[in-house]
């Protein structure tokens, strides 16, 4: 029975292959011939073993080129050239040896050099020596930490305030602490370098929109919660947040707050405010931005500000809601990781407070100044004044570009260097080129604080048009 079943299936094989198209037999028959041949071809040729003598392994070895390290960098480039310092860098300074009237520090209530501030940290340096060697979770915590964050608190009204000891690393800690991969950030493209990096760290999808256009920001919202719509399941577990500064490092403009409180609600985002250039600066008693504009500090989700302009010392804090500042004792980085701020530092930002609230009238007399430069250095030949006349920091650019930067710069160079033989010490903006996300252009940074008399501003301000003249023309 069985083999009458196997000559079945072979009859039926050979009728099926007489019944086969033409072109189908060739494809089989090539088939076939291909696989024989992997099956018995060899993959590779074995090439022939060649010795090299010693000589030749040694003038190959003399011939090698490592790739460099580091690309090379020119004996001139600012980094490698140091203005030296000498002294504390307050109202006047001496750079290089010669005395000058400061209009580069960001000591903006003139408190770095003040006595009571010295004596505090004096006084805590007895007390607790010079550092912490320790994150604040080991060891590191210190009672005048404790006190510097309630003041801070209290300051700023808000439920609970944290300090970090490196300023840049404050916001660049605080966004990733918050913000993870898929959520989104709508950010302002005249960002400072330190918001960039937290966002970098963060991995969140990042949405730039011009600098301080609302309507670009609504845009960008309203695109969004388009997207939303298509996909409410991923929408209900996505964060959106907005980050700006109060006063921006890279154009001295003030952020239109009242805007984005309105954007906030309307779009259900989160406020992230960097107030490092605001703080101490703007507000009848120097609270910032949202005092500035009589805003409800509890519409904004997170505050940040570094303590190394107005009060004169190291370091950073955020403030906020108590469940929002203490999750950054569990994932804000540089909290975590880095020893925590001297015990004198956080005394010298405790008298410094001090110094703020027994005189609130400093901040209006700062703003007073930072008008009167801004108004004296309208109308220079070939440079135009960048930034609100509020500002105690402010830009000088090129009213029209060579074409280089690098030109730019020589150029910009040129002025302070000049400005610094008549003793004003300026400086220029500087930036990791390759790194930014949008480089701002060249300029010179100009410096408002409170120490400088209206006859130090107007010298400042000619001084500054004369050399621009005898540079630009």
């Amino acid at each position: 029975m069985a083999t009458a079943t196997e000559q079945w299936v072979l009859v039926e094989m050979v009728q099926a292959l007489y019944e086969a198209p033409a072109y189908h037999l060739i494809l089989e028959g090539i088939l076939i011939l291909w696989i024989i041949r992997l099956l018995f071809s060899k993959t590779y040729k074995l090439q022939e073993r060649s010795d090299l003598t010693v000589k030749e392994k040694e003038e190959l070895i003399e011939e090698w080129q490592p790739e460099p390290l580091v690309p090379p960098v020119p004996k001139d480039h600012p980094a490698l050239n140091y203005n030296i310092v000498s002294g504390p860098p307050s109202h006047k300074t001496v750079v290089n040896g010669k005395e000058c009237i400061n209009f580069a520090s960001f000591n903006f209530l003139g408190l770095l050099d003040n006595p009571r501030v010295k004596a505090a940290a004096l006084a805590s340096l007895k007390k607790y020596g010079v550092g912490t060697c320790g994150p604040r979770g080991f060891y590191g915590t210190f009672d005048v930490h404790l006190d510097l964050e309630e003041r801070l608190a209290k300051f700023m009204k808000t439920e609970e305030a944290i300090i970090y000891s490196y300023g840049f690393a404050t916001i660049a800690s605080a966004i990733p602490a918050y913000s993870k991969r898929g959520d989104i950030v709508f950010v302002d493209r005249a960002a400072c370098f330190a918001i960039q990096k937290g966002l970098q760290a963060s991995r969140s999808d990042i949405k730039l929109f011009k600098h301080n256009d609302m309507a670009d920001l609504e845009r960008l919202l309203k695109e969004q919660e388009i997207e939303d719509q298509k996909n409410p399941r991923k929408a209900r577990v996505t964060r959106r947040f907005i980050v700006v500064e109060g006063l921006y490092m890279n154009t001295g403009t003030i952020c239109p707050l009242p805007e984005l409180v309105k954007l906030k609600y309307k779009y259900k985002a989160r406020i992230f405010l960097e107030e490092s250039l605001s703080f101490g600066v703007l507000g009848e008693h120097g609270r910032g931005v949202t005092e500035h504009y009589g805003i409800n500090i509890d519409d904004i989700d997170l505050i940040s500000a570094n303590m190394e302009n107005a009060l004169a010392s190291i370091g950073g804090f955020c403030c906020g809601r108590s469940f929002v500042i203490d999750h950054q004792r569990l994932s804000g980085q540089g909290y975590c990781f880095s020893a925590s701020l001297p015990p004198l530092l956080a005394a010298a930002a405790i008298e410094a407070l001090n110094i703020m609230e027994e005189n609130p009238g400093i901040f209006a007399v700062l703003k007073e100044k930072c008008g009167q430069i801004h108004k004296a250095l309208q109308g220079i030949s070939g440079l135009k004044v960048v930034g609100e006349s509020l500002s105690p920091a402010f830009h000088l650019q090129l009213e029209e570009s060579t074409g280089s930067r690098e030109q730019d710069v020589r150029l910009l160079q040129e002025i302070v260097d000049q400005c610094m033989n008549r003793s004003i010490a300026l400086t220029q903006a500087r930036y990791l080129e390759k790194e930014e996300k949008c480089l701002p252009p060249p300029s010179i940074r100009v410096v408002v604080t409170v120490e400088q008399t209206e006859e130090e501003l107007e010298r400042a301000a000619s001084t500054i048009k004369e050399v621009a003249q005898a540079v630009l023309l």
